[in-house]
Order: C-alpha cells, then structure tokens, then sequence
C-alpha cells in the first residue's frame, strides 16, 4: 500500500482513539497523522508508534494534503465537514449516521461487500456496529444457502454509548456494591445489575432507532431490499462488545456441520462451537479481537430451513474503527481519488 496522509476527526473519542491503535497494530503505512478534535481537546497528545501528535482544533481548512480522513464525531460534524475534506481531496470513511442511507455513498463491510468501494464519490460510510458484526456472521451462509429472514435479539455493551457510558457502568457497579445511590448521566435507567431496551428514539412503526438501522442498512450492504429483518436491541451491562441471538430462515435447507465448515472459512469470522465444554462465543473474550466470534450453530426445529448462531464480537473494532481501517486499507490498495465536490 502507497503511504498515506491521515486525519482522524474525533481522535480523543472512544473510536478515534482506537482507530489510532488499529492503525498501529495494523502497520498501515502513515506518512502523516493529523488529530482533530473540538476546541475543548486541543492541545492534548495522543501516542501513535511512540511519536506524541498534538490534538489540533477541527475546522474546514484542517485536510489540506490529506489522503483518508476517518469522521468518529457524530453526524452533525460529518455533515458539517466532509464536504471541505472531499472539497480538498480527501477519501472520507465516516463513522457516523450521516451518510450511511445515501443512495450515492457506498456502506461497507469489506467482507461482505468490499465491491462497492469502486463506486465511492469521495465518502465511504462505516455501518451501524450492530449491523457490521450481524453482517459478517451472516454474509457466509447466505451465499450459501440464500437467507429469506433474519431474527435478531441484540446484547449491546456499554461501549457502545461512547467512553463515558463505559465510565458509567463502573461507577454504578462500585457504587452498588458500596451500598452508594446510583447515579445515571449517559443512561436513562440503571445500567449496572439491569437490561432496558435500546436507549434510542421509538419511531412510529414500533422500532426504536437502532432497530430501524440494522433492518435498512443490512438490506443495503447484502443488495436485498426486501429482505424481512426482524430485530430487538436490548442494553446490558457489558463493558464491551455486543452480542447477537441470531435466528434465519434459508432458502434450501443447511445442516450446522455444513454451516460450521463455511464459517471456519469465512474471512473475519471466528467459530466459537465447543458444545462439549459450553463455551461459545462471549463478550469477555471477543473484546480486542479483530474477528467476529460465531457459535452455538444449530437447527431452528421448528423450521426444516432455520439455522441459528450466538455471535459476539467487539464494538469498537469490527463494529466501528477496525471496520474502517479495513475499508482504509482497501483504499489505499485502489489508490482512487475522489472526485472534487461541486
């Protein structure tokens, strides 16, 4: 891969600070770093291959002679500034909401639709993390079996709130044990010793928000439009990574030895499966690895053509900074250029 110039938007956030360290565990050939932040942030140092690089504020001129921005800021930022940084050249990998429905910006998991970076304009969008690690747990089986449903029932981490939801969750599991009032900041309920439904907005089909993003955007990645996606998100008190409950409905029948042997193969996926012991996939162990751990592959016997899987796999990597490394990486190989914005 030909070195390239890096900015990373959000570089103190709990995803832009593990994007710098994907970027190093990876060896990704930087030829310079630029760390942007808000105003609040400048100043602080960050650590990358042991050189310190200083938080600079982020504003419209910050991504000149830029290659690859990486957005891990919110959606409100990355509409405010992707356009400068592809107006400068840029290839943006956007981690947030902003643009992942954008019928003109590809939204990519490298393993199951690396393809689509080919039809990039300048802006490539990171998936919802619950979406990426469904995706590549299930992306396998359906080129070889065709899934016409998905059920899914989500067990999602704190991490997935942002660092201070991490904090949080501590704080309260201390505070309780301490016999101390537990105090609620980034939650709207008790996160410690309890599990709610997804702290994001209900829309009016009964769906709350990240519901509603893996059923479009799992659509989106997999090329199925239709494809019935039946999800319920649910918060636990895990630190980190998220776990999935998956159950599909195949157009021809495929027996879990079978599936077994197809996810063994399948790039970024783990296989977790020691019915022997009880040990599958687990939050615990998934945390800090790269892939996506898939286990408990059984029948569905109250369909001839169900298979089901317990996934689990890190939020923070696959479901959002490793992902977008991968996508970088992909760039990098492509070496293709945006087109200037209008």
């Amino acid at each position: 891969m030909k070195p390239q110039n890096i900015a990373i938007v959000g570089a103190t956030g709990a995803v832009g600070v593990e994007i710098l360290r994907v970027l190093e565990r990876r060896n990704f050939p930087v030829a310079s770093l630029k760390l942007l932040a808000s105003a609040r942030s400048v100043g602080k140092t960050l650590e990358f291959k042991g050189k310190p690089y200083k938080v600079e504020e982020l504003k419209a001129d910050a991504f000149k002679g830029c290659d690859i921005a990486f957005f891990s800021a919110g959606a409100t930022r990355s509409r405010e500034f992707v356009p400068a940084a592809r107006a400068a050249g840029c290839v943006v990998v956007d981690n947030s909401s902003a643009f992942r429905m954008d019928p003109n910006t590809p939204l990519v998991v490298p393993e199951v639709n690396g393809g689509d970076l080919a039809k990039h304009n300048g802006v490539v969008a990171n998936p919802n993390c619950t979406a990426a690690i469904l995706s590549v747990a299930v992306w396998p089986i359906h080129q070889a079996a065709g899934v016409k449903r998905i059920i899914v029932s989500t067990y999602q981490s704190a991490s997935g709130a942002g660092a201070a939801a991490m904090q949080e969750l501590e704080d309260q599991a201390r505070d309780f044990s301490a016999g101390k009032e537990i105090k609620r900041a980034v939650f709207p309920h008790q996160i410690a010793f309890n599990v709610f439904s997804h702290n994001t907005k209900v829309a009016e089909n009964g769906y709350n928000e990240e519901e509603n993003k893996v059923v479009e955007e799992t659509r989106k990645m997999f090329h199925a439009p239709e494809l019935p996606i039946a999800p319920t998100c649910i918060r636990v008190p895990v630190l980190r990574a998220h776990s999935e409950a998956i159950t599909l409905e195949l157009e021809k029948p495929l027996s879990p030895e079978e599936a077994r042997a197809i996810l063994a193969k399948a790039p970024g996926v783990k296989v977790v499966d020691d019915a022997a012991a009880n040990h599958f996939p687990m939050p615990l162990e998934a945390s800090g690895d790269l892939d996506v751990h898939v286990g408990r592959i059984r029948r569905d016997l109250s369909n001839p053509n169900g298979l089901m899987l317990w996934v689990a796999g890190d939020q923070l990597l696959k479901g959002a900074a490793w992902n977008a490394v991968q996508i970088a990486e992909e760039l990098a190989k492509l070496s293709t250029k945006p087109m200037a914005a209008e």
